[in-house]
């Protein structure tokens, strides 16, 4: 692990949280320059957090999965309000329901969301997030999970796998049956043809909008395809004030001019105004909401794979696997956007 002070120029080796070496960590959440959390994940056991509040000098472990068949793949956090939910942890299914943790302390302690644990009750009481067979969520890059607590606790996850690829919400969803029976699931979240390596993988909003997102783009692929094009990115925008999130679904922006490959992250550049997505084997920007995307070439002045091998974006940053590091630039439309430091 590393960590930055001065915007992505100079890095500082972080320790190792003991006994973690052989873990995969997947998941990075920062609350200020001194405390963060990260995950790991893997099989059982192998899924953990890790908590610094001394700027990655030492590390506290905090949580281990409880679940021998459980699997995390993503966890976002928020700053800590006194007695708000501010975490949000997920984790592919257990005995068929999505494994959800939250926490209200800053992810020093965790209990489960569901109708068998401590989640918050929705309009039809507390709930337990029911699977299909088959499915999952992928761990590629901490962003299969969107959580805010703008007004209400909310959070969104995509899945994937061999039933098909589905948006989430914890809010409105068939978990709750008749009458909250809000489904927004949809074939039209179909990333790479319904298999166990394929699905959605990956979201990304404007902005929130209240207690729903003004827009999400989606995307995903085929991880054993990485060359494949084929719906690889949706976008789905709010079409009235205060609906539930089913009508999201009823004009779904889905992309002419498709990214050129399977992609595992996606960002909004709100300075910028545009969708930027990253995958193996290369990057694309959207400037009209994701009806057209485009790859980017790295200019003369940049390594010539400054665009492939990435595999989440947090905006400066882009990483991608050993270590690999690129800090976004300014997009001049025709140049390319990564460079190594």
């Amino acid at each position: 692990m590393l960590r930055t002070e001065d915007g992505g120029y100079l890095w500082q080796t972080c320790a190792i949280p003991p006994g973690s070496e052989k873990l995969d960590f997947r998941g990075v959440q920062a609350f200020d320059e001194n405390t963060a959390i990260v995950m790991s994940s893997g099989p059982g056991d192998q899924s953990r957090l890790y908590k610094t509040t001394d700027g990655c000098q030492t590390w506290k472990l905090v949580f281990i999965n409880p679940d021998k068949d459980g699997f995390w793949d993503a966890i976002q956090l928020e700053p800590l309000r006194t007695g708000y939910l501010n975490g949000i942890l997920i984790g592919d299914p257990v005995d068929s329901n999505f494994a959800i943790f939250i926490t209200s302390d800053g992810g020093n302690n965790w209990r489960k969301w569901g109708r068998n644990g401590s989640g918050w009750k929705g309009p039809c009481g507390e709930r337990n997030a029911k699977a299909a067979n088959g499915e999952a969520i992928f761990a590629a890059s901490n962003q299969s999970l969107l959580f805010s607590t703008s007004v209400y606790p909310e959070f969104l996850f995509v899945t994937g796998g061999k039933s098909r690829a589905r948006l989430v919400s914890s809010n409105y969803s068939e978990w709750d049956g008749p009458p909250c029976s809000t489904s927004f699931m949809s074939d039209r979240l179909d990333f790479g043809g319904g298999g166990s390596s394929s699905g959605a993988f990956a979201q990304a909003i404007t902005k929130w909008d209240g207690w729903l997102p003004e827009k999400v783009m989606v995307v995903g692929g085929d991880y054993t395809k990485p060359e494949e094009p084929s719906r690889t990115s949706l976008l789905i925008q709010k079409t009235g004030f205060h609906v539930p999130f089913s009508s999201y679904f009823e004009n779904p922006v889905i992309a002419q001019t498709q990214p050129h490959g399977y992609r595992s992250s996606v960002a909004y550049d709100a300075d910028q105004k545009l969708w930027i997505t990253v995958g193996p084997n290369g990057t694309d920007i959207s400037t009209d909401d994701g009806k057209n995307w485009r790859p980017l070439t790295p200019s003369p002045t940049d390594p010539a794979d400054a665009d492939k091998n990435w595999n989440a974006i947090s905006l400066p940053f882009v990483v991608g696997p050993h270590g690999r590091i690129g800090r976004l630039r300014t997009i001049d439309q025709k140049a390319a956007v990564t460079k190594k430091p």
